[in-house]
């Protein structure tokens, strides 16, 4: 089965990023399969997809709420979409880097 998690730093403040939303789409779905808040230390308390099936998602971290929330400007993002393809029996873990301005993703362990 797969499985998908995550987690976000916001490098704008230098800590995790506690209360972002984080929405998961199954490839073509016009509402999301998963739905999840991070916790102070920016993880999900359970994965957004567990023992589920692999094919393309779309992660949407709520970026812009999340920094509205803490007093900062962030006119330049909103949502952040990251699109993944996932193989069936793998497990994955999708870091997310965020400014106001800019964010940095990768494939974790």
């Amino acid at each position: 089965m797969t499985t998908l998690s995550t987690h976000v730093l916001d490098q704008h403040g230098g800590l995790p990023a506690a209360g972002l939303h984080v929405d998961l789409y199954a490839h073509g779905a016009a509402t999301p399969c998963a739905h999840g808040i991070t916790n102070q230390d920016g993880r999900l308390d359970a994965p957004l997809l567990d023992n589920g099936e692999g094919g393309q998602y779309t992660l949407h971290f709520h970026v812009r709420d999340y920094f509205l929330a803490r007093g900062v400007d962030s006119p330049f993002l909103d949502r952040v979409p990251v699109s993944v393809t996932l193989a069936n029996g793998q497990r994955y873990h999708v870091p997310l880097l965020i400014t106001p301005w800019g964010y940095n993703v990768y494939r974790g362990s």
